[in-house]
C-alpha cells in the first residue's frame, strides 16, 4: 500500500518533473541472434530496500487509476469545484459555465495552490529516489510529510478526533497521525468548508428571488416564473460587483496560501 501511495503521489504532483528530464539514448542495435534465448528478469537488479523495475511499473499502471481520485480527494480540488457549482447554480443558469469550463478551472487553480507542495515532493523524494539515494519506504516518508501537512491545516480537529475514535487509536500526536485518518478527516472537512462557502453564495441571490416573487405578486402576475425574472438582475449584480474575481480570490485565500 505504501508504494502505491508514493506512485501516486509521484504521479499527481511530479509528474511535470519527470517530462523535463531528457530521454536516454537508444542503444546499437545488436546483431540479430535467433538462437539467443529470451528470458525476463523479474526480481533481479534491486537493491536492499528497494523493490524490482519490473514490479515498480506493474504498480505505476495500477496506480494510475488511483491518480484522478488522489488529486480530487487530496488537493484542494474538492473544494474548488463544489463552490463553483454553488456559483452557478445560485446565479440560475444551468450550462454557463458548462461542466469542462467549471472542473478545467479548478483544475487549474489546484495546479496552482498545489505547486508548492508539488515542488517539495519533487525535490526531497522524487528526485533522490531516482538517484538512489533512499530508499522507496524513505521516498513514501518524505513525500507523504508535505501533504500531511497540507491536509492537516485545512482539517478540523474534531473530524480528526472522529476518525481516531472510530479506528479505536485514542488520542494520538500530529506527527504519528497515519494517511488512512488524515485523508478521510481533511476529506470531510472539506466538505463542509465548500458547503458553508457555498451558502454564503447563495444568499444575496436568494435575496434577489425574493424581491422579484414579491413584485410579480403585488402586480398579479402569478403565471410568471420568477426564475426568469431574476435572473437577468442576478447576473447583473454578479458582473457588477466582479463575482468571479471575489469568488477565485476567497477560494484560494481560504487555504491560507
Amino acid at each position: 500500500m505504501k508504494y502505491l501511495l508514493l506512485l501516486a503521489l509521484l504521479v499527481a504532483f511530479a509528474a511535470p518533473a519527470l517530462a523535463q528530464q531528457a530521454a536516454p539514448a537508444a542503444p546499437a542495435p545488436a546483431a540479430a541472434n535467433p538462437a539467443a534465448p529470451f528470458t525476463i528478469n523479474i526480481g533481479g537488479g534491486a537493491a536492499d530496500g528497494n523493490v524490482s523495475t519490473a514490479i515498480q511499473l506493474v504498480l505505476l499502471m495500477t496506480v494510475l487509476t488511483l491518480a484522478p481520485s488522489i488529486v480530487m480527494l487530496m488537493t484542494s480540488f474538492t473544494r474548488i469545484v463544489i463552490v463553483l457549482g454553488f456559483v452557478r447554480t445560485a446565479l440560475g443558469v444551468q450550462n454557463a459555465p458548462s461542466n469542462q469550463i467549471i472542473i478545467g478551472l479548478a483544475l487549474f487553480l489546484t495546479v496552482f495552490i498545489m505547486a508548492p507542495i508539488g515542488g517539495r515532493i519533487n525535490t526531497e523524494a522524487l528526485q533522490p529516489y531516482m538517484a538512489k539515494q533512499i530508499t522507496a519506504a524513505q521516498a513514501y516518508d518524505k513525500a507523504s510529510a508535505p501533504l500531511k501537512q497540507f491536509m492537516l491545516k485545512q482539517t478540523r480537529p474534531s473530524e480528526i478526533d472522529f476518525f481516531l475514535g472510530v479506528s479505536g487509536a485514542g488520542p494520538t500526536k500530529v506527527e504519528n497521525l497515519s494517511m488512512a485518518t488524515v485523508v478521510p478527516a481533511f476529506i470531510v472537512s472539506e466538505l463542509r468548508t465548500a458547503f458553508q462557502m457555498g451558502f454564503l453564495i447563495f444568499i444575496p441571490f436568494l435575496i434577489i428571488d425574493f424581491i422579484v416573487s414579491s413584485a410579480l405578486m403585488s402586480m398579479g402576475m402569478m403565471m410568471m416564473p420568477p426564475t426568469m425574472i431574476a435572473m437577468p438582475f442576478k447576473l447583473l449584480l454578479f458582473v457588477l460587483v466582479d463575482g468571479w474575481h471575489l469568488v477565485i480570490r476567497s477560494l484560494v485565500e481560504s487555504f491560507g496560501l
